[in-house]
Protein backbone atom coordinates (compact mmCIF):
# COMPACT_ATOMS: atom_id res chain seq x y z
CA UNK A 1 0.00 0.00 0.00
CA UNK A 2 2.78 2.59 0.86
CA UNK A 3 4.40 1.68 -2.65
CA UNK A 4 1.51 2.52 -4.15
CA UNK A 5 0.56 5.44 -2.43
CA UNK A 6 4.28 6.76 -3.31
CA UNK A 7 3.43 5.80 -7.22
CA UNK A 8 -0.18 7.92 -6.80
CA UNK A 9 2.11 11.12 -5.29
CA UNK A 10 4.59 10.54 -7.62
CA UNK A 11 2.15 10.50 -11.39
CA UNK A 12 0.34 13.49 -9.33
CA UNK A 13 3.70 15.67 -9.27
CA UNK A 14 4.47 14.75 -11.97
CA UNK A 15 1.33 16.31 -13.43
CA UNK A 16 1.11 19.26 -12.23
CA UNK A 17 4.77 20.16 -12.64
CA UNK A 18 3.88 19.26 -17.31
CA UNK A 19 0.30 21.00 -16.67
CA UNK A 20 1.98 24.09 -14.86
CA UNK A 21 4.74 24.39 -17.64
CA UNK A 22 1.97 24.80 -20.60
CA UNK A 23 1.60 28.19 -19.23
CA UNK A 24 5.48 29.00 -19.38
CA UNK A 25 6.35 30.58 -22.42
CA UNK A 26 10.43 29.00 -23.98
CA UNK A 27 11.76 30.75 -26.77
CA UNK A 28 11.35 28.96 -29.69
CA UNK A 29 14.00 26.94 -31.03
CA UNK A 30 15.47 29.11 -34.58
CA UNK A 31 14.36 27.07 -37.61
CA UNK A 32 16.96 28.50 -40.04
CA UNK A 33 20.41 29.76 -38.78
CA UNK A 34 21.22 32.60 -41.01
CA UNK A 35 24.94 32.79 -42.09
CA UNK A 36 24.52 35.87 -44.28
CA UNK A 37 23.43 38.97 -42.83
CA UNK A 38 20.26 40.24 -44.18
CA UNK A 39 17.67 42.86 -43.53
CA UNK A 40 14.60 41.56 -42.44
CA UNK A 41 11.52 43.96 -42.34
CA UNK A 42 8.41 42.12 -39.74
CA UNK A 43 5.07 43.53 -40.59
CA UNK A 44 2.52 43.77 -38.26
CA UNK A 45 -1.21 45.64 -39.39
CA UNK A 46 -1.31 48.37 -36.91
CA UNK A 47 -1.52 51.93 -36.59
CA UNK A 48 1.92 52.23 -35.96
CA UNK A 49 4.84 51.91 -38.12
CA UNK A 50 5.76 48.94 -39.25
CA UNK A 51 9.28 47.92 -37.27
CA UNK A 52 12.39 47.25 -38.81
CA UNK A 53 15.18 45.36 -37.46
CA UNK A 54 18.37 46.40 -39.47
CA UNK A 55 20.75 43.08 -38.92
CA UNK A 56 22.74 43.58 -41.82
CA UNK A 57 23.36 42.75 -45.81
CA UNK A 58 24.43 39.93 -48.06
CA UNK A 59 24.77 41.03 -51.68
CA UNK A 60 24.03 37.49 -53.46
CA UNK A 61 21.83 36.04 -51.17
CA UNK A 62 18.37 35.92 -52.75
CA UNK A 63 15.08 37.98 -51.42
CA UNK A 64 12.85 36.12 -49.97
CA UNK A 65 8.97 36.88 -49.68
CA UNK A 66 6.23 35.52 -47.83
CA UNK A 67 2.84 35.88 -47.52
CA UNK A 68 0.81 35.83 -43.95
CA UNK A 69 -0.17 31.80 -43.87
CA UNK A 70 -4.40 33.92 -43.39
CA UNK A 71 -4.89 37.26 -45.25
CA UNK A 72 -7.68 39.39 -43.00
CA UNK A 73 -10.82 39.54 -45.00
CA UNK A 74 -11.28 43.06 -46.22
CA UNK A 75 -15.27 42.20 -45.27
CA UNK A 76 -14.23 43.05 -41.82
CA UNK A 77 -15.73 43.34 -38.76
CA UNK A 78 -16.72 46.76 -36.61
CA UNK A 79 -13.86 46.62 -34.78
CA UNK A 80 -11.05 46.04 -38.06
CA UNK A 81 -13.36 48.82 -39.89
CA UNK A 82 -12.73 51.23 -36.85
CA UNK A 83 -8.75 50.57 -37.14
CA UNK A 84 -8.39 52.11 -40.36
CA UNK A 85 -5.86 54.94 -40.48
CA UNK A 86 -7.51 58.12 -41.17
CA UNK A 87 -4.48 58.69 -43.71
CA UNK A 88 -4.49 56.62 -46.82
CA UNK A 89 -1.14 56.17 -46.75
CA UNK A 90 -0.65 55.02 -43.66
CA UNK A 91 -3.06 52.58 -43.90
CA UNK A 92 -1.92 51.28 -47.46
CA UNK A 93 1.98 51.07 -45.46
CA UNK A 94 -0.55 49.32 -42.23
CA UNK A 95 -1.59 46.53 -44.73
CA UNK A 96 1.30 45.56 -46.93
CA UNK A 97 1.67 41.81 -46.32
CA UNK A 98 4.85 40.43 -47.48
CA UNK A 99 7.64 40.04 -45.25
CA UNK A 100 11.01 41.16 -47.28
CA UNK A 101 14.28 39.84 -47.20
CA UNK A 102 16.78 42.50 -48.65
CA UNK A 103 19.26 41.84 -50.97
CA UNK A 104 21.30 43.62 -53.33
CA UNK A 105 18.94 43.66 -56.21
CA UNK A 106 15.99 45.43 -53.86
CA UNK A 107 18.81 47.34 -52.76
CA UNK A 108 19.41 48.69 -55.86
CA UNK A 109 16.03 49.54 -56.76
CA UNK A 110 15.83 51.15 -52.97
CA UNK A 111 18.63 53.54 -54.01
CA UNK A 112 17.09 54.50 -56.79
CA UNK A 113 13.69 55.64 -55.30
CA UNK A 114 15.79 57.63 -52.45
CA UNK A 115 17.21 59.81 -55.39
CA UNK A 116 13.98 60.68 -56.45
CA UNK A 117 12.87 61.88 -52.79
CA UNK A 118 9.80 63.56 -54.50
CA UNK A 119 8.95 60.71 -56.64
CA UNK A 120 5.26 59.44 -54.50
CA UNK A 121 4.41 63.09 -53.53
CA UNK A 122 4.97 63.58 -57.45
CA UNK A 123 2.95 60.94 -58.43
CA UNK A 124 0.30 60.97 -56.28
CA UNK A 125 -1.24 64.23 -57.46
CA UNK A 126 -1.69 62.28 -59.89
CA UNK A 127 -3.76 59.22 -58.41
CA UNK A 128 -5.39 61.05 -55.58
CA UNK A 129 -9.22 61.36 -57.19
CA UNK A 130 -8.73 56.72 -57.53
CA UNK A 131 -6.35 55.52 -55.35
CA UNK A 132 -8.50 55.36 -52.40
CA UNK A 133 -11.70 53.29 -54.85
CA UNK A 134 -8.20 51.26 -56.16
CA UNK A 135 -7.71 50.39 -52.34
CA UNK A 136 -10.99 49.31 -51.70
CA UNK A 137 -10.79 47.40 -54.75
CA UNK A 138 -7.85 45.45 -53.76
CA UNK A 139 -8.95 44.58 -49.93
CA UNK A 140 -12.33 43.61 -51.42
CA UNK A 141 -10.73 40.74 -53.64
CA UNK A 142 -8.69 39.94 -50.84
CA UNK A 143 -5.68 40.68 -53.17
CA UNK A 144 -2.50 41.79 -51.34
CA UNK A 145 -2.08 45.52 -50.35
CA UNK A 146 0.80 45.93 -52.83
CA UNK A 147 -1.03 45.41 -55.54
CA UNK A 148 -2.20 48.86 -55.10
CA UNK A 149 1.31 49.93 -55.30
CA UNK A 150 1.55 48.38 -59.45
CA UNK A 151 0.28 51.69 -61.45
CA UNK A 152 2.71 53.63 -59.76
CA UNK A 153 5.59 50.97 -60.99
CA UNK A 154 3.57 50.41 -64.33
CA UNK A 155 2.72 53.90 -65.60
CA UNK A 156 3.77 56.15 -63.03
CA UNK A 157 -0.14 56.56 -62.68
CA UNK A 158 -0.72 58.69 -65.95
CA UNK A 159 -4.22 57.51 -67.22
CA UNK A 160 -3.54 58.20 -71.10
CA UNK A 161 0.14 56.46 -71.39
CA UNK A 162 0.81 54.46 -74.12
CA UNK A 163 3.79 52.32 -74.09
CA UNK A 164 6.06 50.83 -77.29
CA UNK A 165 4.24 47.66 -77.46
CA UNK A 166 0.76 49.22 -77.25
CA UNK A 167 -0.19 48.51 -73.58
CA UNK A 168 -2.55 51.75 -72.34
CA UNK A 169 -3.13 53.23 -69.04
CA UNK A 170 -2.59 53.17 -65.08
CA UNK A 171 -2.09 49.62 -65.03
CA UNK A 172 -0.63 48.94 -68.83
CA UNK A 173 -3.11 46.70 -70.67
CA UNK A 174 -3.26 45.74 -74.29
CA UNK A 175 -6.04 45.11 -75.72
CA UNK A 176 -6.39 41.46 -76.34
CA UNK A 177 -6.09 41.38 -72.32
CA UNK A 178 -8.58 44.30 -71.62
CA UNK A 179 -11.29 42.85 -73.72
CA UNK A 180 -10.69 39.11 -72.53
CA UNK A 181 -11.46 40.72 -68.99
CA UNK A 182 -14.41 42.97 -70.15
CA UNK A 183 -12.58 46.36 -71.01
CA UNK A 184 -15.07 48.01 -73.80
CA UNK A 185 -12.97 50.13 -76.63
CA UNK A 186 -14.14 51.85 -79.37
CA UNK A 187 -14.10 54.74 -81.47
CA UNK A 188 -15.61 56.49 -78.40
CA UNK A 189 -14.47 55.23 -75.46
CA UNK A 190 -11.02 53.55 -74.10
CA UNK A 191 -11.92 51.39 -70.97
CA UNK A 192 -7.77 50.82 -70.45
CA UNK A 193 -7.73 55.00 -69.56
CA UNK A 194 -10.90 54.83 -67.50
CA UNK A 195 -8.70 54.19 -64.17
CA UNK A 196 -11.37 52.38 -61.97
CA UNK A 197 -12.86 50.20 -65.20
CA UNK A 198 -9.48 48.59 -66.14
CA UNK A 199 -8.52 48.86 -62.12
CA UNK A 200 -11.30 45.79 -62.12
CA UNK A 201 -9.81 43.67 -65.16
CA UNK A 202 -6.45 44.12 -64.52
CA UNK A 203 -7.72 42.91 -60.54
CA UNK A 204 -9.50 40.28 -62.21
CA UNK A 205 -5.87 39.60 -64.56
CA UNK A 206 -4.44 39.08 -61.12
CA UNK A 207 -6.39 36.80 -59.78
CA UNK A 208 -5.87 34.62 -62.78
CA UNK A 209 -2.52 34.29 -62.96
CA UNK A 210 -2.04 34.26 -59.36
CA UNK A 211 -3.99 30.67 -59.60
CA UNK A 212 -2.28 29.82 -62.50
CA UNK A 213 1.15 30.12 -61.29
CA UNK A 214 -0.28 27.86 -58.26
CA UNK A 215 -0.47 30.81 -55.63
CA UNK A 216 3.18 32.10 -56.32
CA UNK A 217 2.59 35.54 -56.35
CA UNK A 218 6.10 36.36 -57.87
CA UNK A 219 5.44 34.25 -60.82
CA UNK A 220 1.78 35.54 -61.26
CA UNK A 221 3.51 39.38 -61.39
CA UNK A 222 6.19 38.49 -63.55
CA UNK A 223 3.70 37.09 -66.14
CA UNK A 224 1.50 40.05 -65.55
CA UNK A 225 4.55 42.27 -66.86
CA UNK A 226 6.02 39.75 -69.53
CA UNK A 227 3.48 37.56 -70.26
CA UNK A 228 2.03 33.86 -69.31
CA UNK A 229 3.57 31.72 -71.62
CA UNK A 230 7.50 33.48 -71.51
CA UNK A 231 7.33 32.56 -67.42
CA UNK A 232 5.65 29.38 -68.14
CA UNK A 233 8.71 28.36 -70.59
CA UNK A 234 11.04 29.74 -68.30
CA UNK A 235 10.11 27.31 -65.37
CA UNK A 236 9.82 24.70 -68.11
CA UNK A 237 13.70 25.19 -68.97
CA UNK A 238 14.56 25.70 -65.51
CA UNK A 239 13.27 22.38 -64.50
CA UNK A 240 15.05 20.55 -67.44
CA UNK A 241 18.26 21.85 -67.06
CA UNK A 242 17.18 21.02 -62.81
CA UNK A 243 17.59 24.49 -61.62
CA UNK A 244 14.93 26.43 -59.05
CA UNK A 245 11.96 27.69 -60.64
CA UNK A 246 11.76 30.38 -58.63
CA UNK A 247 11.29 33.87 -59.45
CA UNK A 248 14.62 34.84 -58.57
CA UNK A 249 16.93 32.01 -61.30
CA UNK A 250 14.57 32.38 -63.69
CA UNK A 251 15.80 33.62 -67.22
CA UNK A 252 13.67 36.97 -67.48
CA UNK A 253 13.91 39.54 -70.24
CA UNK A 254 15.81 42.24 -68.18
CA UNK A 255 12.82 44.48 -67.70
CA UNK A 256 11.04 41.57 -65.98
CA UNK A 257 13.84 41.01 -63.85
CA UNK A 258 13.74 44.18 -62.46
CA UNK A 259 9.73 44.36 -61.96
CA UNK A 260 9.28 42.95 -58.82
CA UNK A 261 12.20 44.48 -57.11
CA UNK A 262 10.85 47.91 -58.13
CA UNK A 263 7.44 46.82 -56.59
CA UNK A 264 9.06 45.60 -53.81
CA UNK A 265 11.22 48.58 -53.02
CA UNK A 266 8.53 50.89 -53.43
CA UNK A 267 6.42 48.58 -50.59
CA UNK A 268 9.60 48.59 -48.15
CA UNK A 269 9.85 52.57 -48.78
CA UNK A 270 6.46 53.32 -48.20
CA UNK A 271 6.45 51.07 -44.97
CA UNK A 272 9.98 52.54 -44.00
CA UNK A 273 9.67 56.69 -44.85
CA UNK A 274 12.77 57.43 -42.82
CA UNK A 275 14.84 55.59 -45.05
CA UNK A 276 14.45 58.68 -47.94
CA UNK A 277 11.37 58.32 -49.87
CA UNK A 278 8.72 61.24 -48.90
CA UNK A 279 5.73 59.60 -48.42
CA UNK A 280 2.43 62.14 -49.34
CA UNK A 281 -0.84 62.11 -47.02
CA UNK A 282 -4.45 61.50 -48.48
CA UNK A 283 -7.42 61.35 -46.48
CA UNK A 284 -8.81 57.89 -46.05
CA UNK A 285 -11.85 58.38 -47.50
CA UNK A 286 -13.58 58.98 -51.27
CA UNK A 287 -12.71 62.29 -52.70
CA UNK A 288 -14.41 61.75 -55.76
CA UNK A 289 -17.21 59.39 -56.87
CA UNK A 290 -19.14 57.72 -59.92
CA UNK A 291 -22.54 59.24 -60.76
CA UNK A 292 -24.31 57.35 -63.93
CA UNK A 293 -26.39 59.77 -65.93
CA UNK A 294 -28.14 57.26 -67.42
CA UNK A 295 -27.63 58.44 -71.10
CA UNK A 296 -25.88 59.56 -73.63
CA UNK A 297 -24.19 63.05 -72.47
CA UNK A 298 -21.88 65.78 -73.89
CA UNK A 299 -18.89 66.90 -71.65
CA UNK A 300 -20.14 70.55 -72.33
CA UNK A 301 -23.35 70.33 -71.03
CA UNK A 302 -22.57 68.21 -67.98
CA UNK A 303 -20.01 71.20 -67.01
CA UNK A 304 -22.04 73.99 -67.41
CA UNK A 305 -25.27 72.30 -65.55
CA UNK A 306 -22.89 70.83 -62.63
CA UNK A 307 -20.11 73.68 -62.28
CA UNK A 308 -17.67 71.52 -62.70
CA UNK A 309 -14.49 72.55 -65.09
CA UNK A 310 -14.68 70.55 -68.27
CA UNK A 311 -11.17 70.40 -68.61
CA UNK A 312 -11.20 68.78 -64.39
CA UNK A 313 -13.75 66.51 -65.85
CA UNK A 314 -12.07 65.14 -69.02
CA UNK A 315 -9.27 64.65 -67.05
CA UNK A 316 -10.78 62.79 -64.57
CA UNK A 317 -12.52 60.91 -66.58
CA UNK A 318 -9.95 59.98 -69.71
CA UNK A 319 -11.32 56.79 -71.20
CA UNK A 320 -13.81 59.11 -72.81
CA UNK A 321 -12.38 60.22 -76.24
CA UNK A 322 -14.77 62.52 -77.61
CA UNK A 323 -16.63 65.58 -75.66
CA UNK A 324 -19.48 63.25 -76.03
CA UNK A 325 -20.02 59.76 -74.25
CA UNK A 326 -21.27 56.75 -76.61
CA UNK A 327 -25.11 56.25 -77.44
CA UNK A 328 -24.24 52.85 -76.61
CA UNK A 329 -22.20 53.79 -73.33
CA UNK A 330 -20.82 53.75 -70.71
CA UNK A 331 -22.59 56.93 -69.14
CA UNK A 332 -20.91 57.08 -65.88
CA UNK A 333 -18.62 59.84 -64.89
CA UNK A 334 -16.30 60.28 -62.08
CA UNK A 335 -16.88 63.41 -60.21
CA UNK A 336 -15.28 65.31 -57.35
CA UNK A 337 -17.08 65.03 -53.77
CA UNK A 338 -16.15 68.40 -52.83
CA UNK A 339 -17.54 70.01 -55.69
CA UNK A 340 -20.95 67.99 -55.53
CA UNK A 341 -22.33 70.69 -57.42
CA UNK A 342 -23.41 68.33 -59.70
CA UNK A 343 -25.56 66.10 -57.01
CA UNK A 344 -26.59 69.03 -55.14
CA UNK A 345 -27.98 71.15 -58.05
CA UNK A 346 -31.84 71.55 -58.94
CA UNK A 347 -31.35 70.13 -62.44
CA UNK A 348 -30.31 66.64 -60.71
CA UNK A 349 -32.66 66.56 -58.19
CA UNK A 350 -35.50 67.29 -61.09
CA UNK A 351 -34.33 65.09 -63.35
CA UNK A 352 -32.46 62.16 -61.80
CA UNK A 353 -33.48 61.81 -57.91
CA UNK A 354 -36.71 60.81 -56.35
CA UNK A 355 -36.26 61.46 -52.71
CA UNK A 356 -37.32 59.66 -49.56
CA UNK A 357 -37.24 61.19 -45.92
CA UNK A 358 -36.37 58.74 -43.48
CA UNK A 359 -38.94 57.53 -40.39
CA UNK A 360 -37.94 55.58 -37.38
CA UNK A 361 -37.31 52.22 -38.03
CA UNK A 362 -35.82 52.51 -41.77
CA UNK A 363 -32.42 50.78 -42.27
CA UNK A 364 -30.31 51.68 -45.67
CA UNK A 365 -31.24 47.97 -46.04
CA UNK A 366 -34.95 48.21 -45.95
CA UNK A 367 -35.42 51.51 -48.22
CA UNK A 368 -32.95 49.87 -50.50
CA UNK A 369 -35.20 46.76 -51.22
CA UNK A 370 -38.59 49.65 -50.65
CA UNK A 371 -36.98 51.11 -53.93
CA UNK A 372 -35.51 48.18 -56.14
CA UNK A 373 -32.05 49.58 -55.71
CA UNK A 374 -28.97 48.28 -53.56
CA UNK A 375 -27.58 49.58 -50.13
CA UNK A 376 -24.43 50.41 -52.59
CA UNK A 377 -26.06 52.55 -55.18
CA UNK A 378 -27.78 54.39 -51.97
CA UNK A 379 -24.38 55.02 -50.19
CA UNK A 380 -22.92 56.00 -53.44
CA UNK A 381 -25.89 58.52 -54.59
CA UNK A 382 -25.79 60.02 -50.74
CA UNK A 383 -22.47 60.24 -50.69
CA UNK A 384 -22.50 57.84 -47.34
CA UNK A 385 -19.64 55.82 -46.40
CA UNK A 386 -21.31 53.96 -43.95
CA UNK A 387 -24.86 52.89 -43.38
CA UNK A 388 -25.95 54.93 -40.31
CA UNK A 389 -29.13 57.26 -41.54
CA UNK A 390 -31.23 59.76 -39.40
CA UNK A 391 -34.42 60.50 -38.48
CA UNK A 392 -35.73 63.17 -40.75
CA UNK A 393 -32.69 62.79 -43.36
CA UNK A 394 -33.50 62.99 -46.76
CA UNK A 395 -32.25 60.42 -49.35
CA UNK A 396 -31.55 60.41 -52.88
CA UNK A 397 -33.45 57.04 -53.72
CA UNK A 398 -33.32 56.55 -57.31
CA UNK A 399 -33.94 58.02 -60.78
CA UNK A 400 -37.76 59.30 -61.61
CA UNK A 401 -39.83 57.96 -64.03
CA UNK A 402 -39.61 60.48 -67.09
CA UNK A 403 -36.89 60.34 -68.89
CA UNK A 404 -34.41 63.69 -68.63
CA UNK A 405 -34.15 66.07 -71.28
CA UNK A 406 -31.24 65.57 -74.21
CA UNK A 407 -28.08 65.91 -72.17
CA UNK A 408 -26.47 66.19 -75.93
CA UNK A 409 -25.35 69.06 -78.63
CA UNK A 410 -26.43 68.79 -81.95
CA UNK A 411 -22.74 69.48 -83.25
CA UNK A 412 -24.06 70.86 -86.80
CA UNK A 413 -25.78 74.36 -84.90
CA UNK A 414 -23.24 74.02 -82.01
CA UNK A 415 -20.45 76.13 -81.01
CA UNK A 416 -18.68 73.69 -79.56
CA UNK A 417 -16.41 71.57 -82.14
CA UNK A 418 -16.21 67.98 -81.75
CA UNK A 419 -13.00 66.79 -80.22
CA UNK A 420 -10.84 64.52 -82.85
CA UNK A 421 -7.48 63.26 -82.28
CA UNK A 422 -4.54 64.82 -84.39
CA UNK A 423 -0.94 63.30 -84.57
CA UNK A 424 0.81 66.13 -82.60
CA UNK A 425 4.38 66.93 -84.54
CA UNK A 426 7.53 66.60 -82.52
CA UNK A 427 10.81 67.88 -82.70
CA UNK A 428 14.07 66.14 -81.38
CA UNK A 429 15.81 67.92 -78.70
CA UNK A 430 19.51 66.94 -77.23
CA UNK A 431 19.90 67.06 -73.62
CA UNK A 432 23.26 67.14 -72.25
CA UNK A 433 23.63 64.97 -68.64
CA UNK A 434 24.54 66.97 -65.63
CA UNK A 435 25.76 65.46 -62.49
CA UNK A 436 23.29 64.28 -60.20
CA UNK A 437 20.87 63.67 -63.19
CA UNK A 438 18.60 60.75 -63.79
CA UNK A 439 16.17 59.46 -66.55
CA UNK A 440 13.50 59.72 -64.13
CA UNK A 441 14.14 63.49 -62.85
CA UNK A 442 15.05 64.33 -66.79
CA UNK A 443 11.72 62.99 -68.12
CA UNK A 444 9.43 64.83 -65.06
CA UNK A 445 11.65 68.23 -66.22
CA UNK A 446 10.50 67.78 -69.38
CA UNK A 447 7.30 65.99 -68.63
CA UNK A 448 7.36 63.13 -70.62
CA UNK A 449 7.09 59.32 -69.32
CA UNK A 450 10.51 58.06 -68.02
CA UNK A 451 10.15 54.75 -70.02
CA UNK A 452 9.88 56.44 -73.53
CA UNK A 453 13.07 58.41 -72.37
CA UNK A 454 14.78 55.75 -71.85
CA UNK A 455 13.56 53.67 -74.82
CA UNK A 456 14.85 56.94 -77.14
CA UNK A 457 17.91 56.67 -75.99
CA UNK A 458 18.07 52.75 -75.73
CA UNK A 459 18.71 52.86 -71.94
CA UNK A 460 16.84 50.93 -68.76
CA UNK A 461 14.79 53.02 -66.60
CA UNK A 462 17.28 52.46 -63.95
CA UNK A 463 20.35 52.89 -65.75
CA UNK A 464 22.96 55.77 -64.53
CA UNK A 465 23.67 58.35 -66.76
CA UNK A 466 27.50 59.58 -67.06
CA UNK A 467 27.91 63.75 -66.71
CA UNK A 468 28.26 64.79 -70.19
CA UNK A 469 26.52 62.37 -72.22
CA UNK A 470 23.93 63.16 -74.72
CA UNK A 471 20.19 62.25 -74.74
CA UNK A 472 17.23 62.70 -77.12
CA UNK A 473 14.08 63.51 -76.02
CA UNK A 474 11.11 64.15 -78.62
CA UNK A 475 9.05 66.99 -77.60
CA UNK A 476 6.10 68.56 -78.79
CA UNK A 477 7.45 70.95 -81.46
CA UNK A 478 4.61 73.73 -80.01
CA UNK A 479 6.41 73.52 -76.53
CA UNK A 480 9.20 75.40 -76.59
CA UNK A 481 12.64 72.83 -74.78
CA UNK A 482 13.67 75.47 -71.99
CA UNK A 483 14.05 74.09 -68.76
CA UNK A 484 13.81 75.43 -65.10
CA UNK A 485 16.91 76.78 -63.84
CA UNK A 486 18.84 74.39 -61.42
CA UNK A 487 19.43 75.29 -57.82
CA UNK A 488 20.63 72.19 -56.72
CA UNK A 489 21.44 69.78 -59.46
CA UNK A 490 17.89 68.00 -60.18
CA UNK A 491 16.23 69.20 -56.66
CA UNK A 492 14.72 72.95 -58.04
CA UNK A 493 13.75 71.10 -61.18
CA UNK A 494 11.32 68.68 -59.36
CA UNK A 495 10.41 70.64 -56.97
CA UNK A 496 8.98 73.00 -59.42
CA UNK A 497 7.50 69.79 -60.96
CA UNK A 498 5.06 68.81 -57.71
CA UNK A 499 4.10 72.38 -58.02
CA UNK A 500 2.89 72.13 -62.00
CA UNK A 501 -0.96 70.68 -61.85
CA UNK A 502 -1.56 67.15 -63.83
Amino acid sequence: MVCMCRYRCAFLLMFFLLFGCQTIEHPAEPVETIQAPVIFTHFKPSDTQPTTTLIGESSDEKPRLETPEKTPSPSSSKTELNQRHKDLWQHIANNLQFNIHLNKALKKRIQWYVKQPHYLNTVNKRAAPYLYHIVRKVEQQNLPMEIALLPFVESDFRPSIRSSQHAVGVWQLVGATAHHFGVKSDQWYDGRQDVLASTDAALAYLKYLHKRFNGNWLHALAAYNTGEGRVKRAISENKKRGKSTDYWSLNLPKETAEYVPKLFALSYLVQNPQQGLKRPTLVNRAITTEFDVGQQFDFSVIANLSGIDRKHLHTLNSGYLKNQSSPNGPHTLLIPMAQQSLLNSQFFKRNFAGEYSVKQGDTLYAIARRFDTSVKKLKMMNNKSSSLINIGETLIVGQPRTMPRSLTIDYKISPYLEHTEVAIPTIAVEYQVKPGDTIWGISQLYDVPHKDLAQWNQLSASSILKPGALLVLHLPQAIKPTPQKRDEGMLSGLEKTLNKPH
